[in-house]
Parts: structure tokens; sequence; C-alpha cells
């Protein structure tokens, strides 16, 4: 045999594919590329079936509904735990001093105010029937997320439940869209509801969905962003496959005249994702370094579909089609919602009755080499220049503060709420000898943020070794989310600040999880050995989730058994 051929094949491959090949990298075969742009569902084998006893038409039904199916189910059972004894306890717990009375008065009065030291007792004693000041407040946040907790308020009342109902909402339909997402890049829908099932059961995003803090809200933003893009990447890839034409034998080939000049159309989805990253951005300000990473992804991902598509120059041709609508229908739609957040505050009085620093332009502010732009520019611009210096220079130390290193491995949760009841009393079981203890500790379900460690490592080699797209996705939206607070390391930040990236931790433990599966094509035995650990693994984690429920859910338990749930020292 003449191996002449393959020896050439050989020696032409580009260096960095030979030094991968170390690693585990192997070139995916080249083969229609309708299925390397757009990879078809997987579907469960017919064995699975046949053990099921279900005809072929039934299987077939099952599996068409089950793409939503599946997903709705997972988000019903997230939202029975989430909106179960909601407004319990019935008390102002940690943050929810500022965001829930700050949403108040938007809904109320456009600005945020300032409250009496004793209006949280006011509130629950009166179920909410407090005059509202009108002594504008500073705040440092900007006011969708208050707005969105405003809404729940202004549906059920000034009450824990209805300043509660939003964050619980929110986190409720995240669980859905983590689902959908991660059953469209994974291809799976059982993947997607992996994915969507560890965070239903994540005590941190539990803990979150039922406060009334912005990051939930912030989570719910730039996930819905993340989404619109993946569906976005999905509609060009189908239009580039579409506009491929087939060779004589009907195998569609990479065509570099099709791929260079196919245009995207409006790309409605992108838009969208821009409206969505403005939203979060209007929650709180470290949304923009997600803006950024994200439009680098989409950019990147234009990039790998014209190059799939046959493009011989793909950057130059994504940087002359694709760039400039990227950026107008993110940057721009992104400020223009920020904006328009602040509407409110703008429309409020400027003389001094209005929102804090509204009148600062015709006061403190006359004038400069600016005093052509409008006063309410100038305000809101001199405004967000003092938040700035507040947010760079915050170090006052807290009782829960911690370092980013320590979040992934679940070093320093925070406690909301504490109280010590006596037997007999709130809960605590009259046998219980000692006072019991009733908390609600902001905590991740530890075995899952353990295990979403190694994945981030099995994302990342996937990513690096194997050209995953998918793995890459995943370490932006960590990556997004997590490394910019390393270089605030001497500010006070808390471990919640993680629940942004929540979403693609889970997605990384669903990916490492279908691996350990098995990749398609595997024997029998590796098949049921692979179920065996996958099980086995996210058993564990609903286990440590339900171990955990008092901690969550504020029920009072003796403090033995509180003890008992302190694994680390750092936890009390």
């Amino acid at each position: 045999m003449d191996t002449r051929q393959g020896q050439a094949t050989e020696e032409q491959r580009p260096s960095w594919q030979q030094r991968l090949r170390r690693f585990g990298y192997t070139a995916k075969p080249r083969g229609d590329v309708r299925d390397r742009l757009v990879p078809p569902y997987t579907r469960p084998g017919p064995r699975l079936w046949a053990v099921l006893g279900l005809r072929e038409e039934v299987a077939v039904r099952i599996t068409r509904w089950s793409a939503w199916g599946g997903p709705l189910l997972v988000t019903l059972l997230a939202g029975l735990m989430r909106f179960w004894n909601l407004g319990s306890p019935k008390a102002v717990i940690f943050d929810e001093t500022y965001y829930a009375k700050d949403a108040w008065a938007l809904i109320h009065r456009g600005f945020e105010v300032n409250w009496a030291k004793n209006a949280n007792d006011l509130i629950l004693q009166n179920n909410g029937k407090v005059p509202i000041p009108t002594d504008p407040a500073y705040v440092v946040h900007p006011p969708i997320g208050k707005y969105v907790i405003g809404i729940g308020e202004w549906l059920f009342g000034f009450t824990p439940f209805g300043w509660r109902f939003m964050p619980a909402l929110l986190g409720t339909l995240s669980v859905l869209m983590l689902c959908r997402i991660g059953r469209r890049i994974f291809r799976s829908t059982f993947l997607g509801c992996l994915a969507g099932t560890l965070m239903a059961v994540d005590g941190l995003h539990f803990v979150m969905s039922r406060t009334a803090l912005l990051d939930q809200v912030l989570m719910f933003f730039v996930l819905a962003a993340f989404g619109c893009l993946v569906i976005d990447r999905d509609k060009t890839r189908e239009r580039l496959a579409a506009a491929l034409p087939p060779d004589g034998d009907g195998v569609v080939r990479p065509n570099a005249h099709v791929a260079e000049t196919t245009r995207f159309g409006g790309r409605p989805w992108r838009w969208l994702a821009g409206l969505c990253l403005g939203l979060a951005f209007g929650t709180k300000w470290n949304a923009l370094y997600i803006l950024a990473a994200f439009c680098l992804m989409a950019v990147l991902w234009d990039v790998g579909s014209r190059r799939v598509a046959g493009a011989e120059r793909p950057y130059a041709t994504v940087l002359k089609r694709d760039t400039g609508l990227t950026f107008l229908a993110t940057v721009p739609v992104a400020i223009a919602t920020y904006l328009a957040s602040w509407l409110g505050w703008i429309l409020s009085p400027d003389n001094g009755k209005g929102g804090y620093f509204r009148n600062w332009a015709a006061t403190a502010g006359k004038g400069g080499d600016f005093t052509w732009l409008p006063d309410w520019l100038r305000s809101l611009w001199h405004y967000e220049h003092e938040v700035y210096k507040f947010h760079v220079g915050l170090s006052s130390p807290h009782t829960y503060q911690s370092n980013p290193w320590s979040w992934i491995v679940d070093g320093r949760p925070v406690s909301y709420f504490y109280e010590s009841p006596m037997p007999g009393k709130d809960g605590c079981p009259a046998d219980a000898g000692e006072k019991c203890a009733r908390e609600v500790l902001a905590i991740g379900t530890p075995l899952l943020w353990w295990a979403a460690g190694f994945a981030v490592l099995y994302v990342l080699w996937r990513w690096l070794f194997r050209r995953d797209w998918r793995a890459g996705a995943i370490a932006c939206g960590i990556a997004a989310g997590y490394l910019p607070w390393f270089m605030y390391q001497e500010r006070t930040i808390f471990f919640f600040y993680s629940i942004v990236f929540l979403p693609f931790l889970c997605l990384a433990v669903a990916m490492m999880t279908g691996a350990i599966l098995g990749p398609p094509g595997s024997t029998e035995r590796r098949r049921v050995v692979g179920a065996a650990g996958a099980g086995v693994l996210v058993l564990l984690i609903a286990w440590n989730f339900i171990y955990f429920w008092p901690l969550y859910t504020g029920t009072a338990i003796p403090i033995d058994s509180w003890r008992s749930r302190m694994w680390l020292d750092t936890w009390v």
C-alpha cells in the first residue's frame, strides 16, 4: 500500500494541531457542512424504548414533547420550592432593608428616599401601610433591579411576600431558560434538563430567589442575554447552511463565495440580547464586563460560522459584514436602556424636591465647558461619577465579606437572618432542651460547587484542546462574571455576587456529567458504568440540598443539628 499521501497530509497539518494531539485533540471528520453548521439533536436509542416496552410511534411522540415537557417539569419543581412559604421569615433580612424600601419609593415617587430608622418595624407591624418620605436618598445602584422588585410590591403589597415575589418568579423562569439553553447548546434534552435541575437544587440560587436583592435580577438578565445570543448563533448558521449549494451527490461542501457574501438580516435575537444586557447594566454596573465579554464572544461565533461555511478570510468578512451590527445591537441599545431606566429620576423636580443630585446642574454645577448639555444629563453624569468613587473606594469591613478566591469552594457564605428561639416557640421543638437555631444562609449546595470546581477544569481543557465552542461559551460566562472581582480584592465584596455566573457553573457540571455518561457510540458496559457514576453524583447533590434545606428556609432546628451542618469553620 502506498502511504506517501497520508504522510504528506500529516506533514501539512498545522503545527498547533500536532501539539494538541498530545492532549487528546482530534480533528473532526469532514462531512456535510450542514451537519457541522446545524448539528442534529440527540435522540434516545432504540434499546431504551425496548426496555420500557414502548412502541416506536409512542417513543417519537415522547421525544417530541420532551423538548418542552422536560424543562417545564423541572421549572414546576423549582417554582414550588421557591414560592413555598415565601413570606417567611416575616422580617426584613440582610440588604432587603435597602432594596425593598427603595423599590417601594421608586414606584411611587420615581426616586429613592430616606426612611426613618424604625421604618422596618413600622412596615412589618402595619402590613406595609406607612407614609413614604419625600427627602431624596443617595443610592449607589441603578434603578432597574429595584423597579423589578417593586412590581411584586405593587401587585401584592409592601410585605415580605410582595418584595420577594419577583426574585422568586425570575429565579423560577431562569431555571426554565437554563434548561432550554442547555438543550440548545448540548443538542440534548437530558443534559439541558440536568443543568436546570442542578440550578433548581442549588442553595445559593434558592436563597437568592427568596430574597429581595439585586443580584438575582442581574443573573436573570445576563442569562437571558446569553440565551438570545445562542439562538442568534443557531439562526445565522441555519441561514448559512440554507445558502450553501449541494454538489452532484447532494452533499453540501464549503463555499468561499457564499460564506463571505451571505447576509444575516436584521438579527432580532441579537438586538434582544442588547436589550437584556442594558437591563443588566441598569441593575448593577458589573454587567459592563459581561457586555464586553458577550460582544467578543458573539463576534468569534460569527467568525467560526463563516469559517465552517468556507470563508477564506473569516475575520475580514466578519469585520466587514457583521461587527457593525453587533456593536449597534448591543452597546448603543444597552446605553439607551440604561438611560431610560433613570426616567423617573429625570422627570422628578429639579428644585430640590426631586431625586438626589437632580438639581446639581442648576446649583453647584453651574458653569464649566458642558453647559450646552441638558441639565438632567449633567446632573446624572455627576451622580454617576460620585457613585463610581464610592464603588472603587468601598473598603468598610463586614463580618461576611469574602475574597473571590474562596467562592468556588463555598468558603464564606453570608448569613441573611439568624434567631435563637426558645423550645416550643417559632418552630423550635418543645423537647429541644436548649435554644434552637433559625438561619437563612446564602450558601451554594456544597457538593454542587465542589463538583463545579472540577467541571471548570474540564471545560477549560475541552475548550483549549478539543476546540469545543460549547466549552468556550461556558468558560466565557464564568470568566465574565467571576474574574473582574479579582481586581477588587481589597474591596468589600460578598459570596452572593457569584450568583451571576452560577448558571454557567451548572452548564459546566452538566457537560462534565455528559462526559461521564460516555460519548456517542460507547459500549453498553461503558454506558452502564458512566450512568452509575453520573447518577451517584446527581443524587448526592440532591441529597446535599435537602440536608441543608433548614438553613436555606429559616427553619428552626436544634442547635446540635445546626452545628452538624457547619462543615467549615468559615461558615459560622
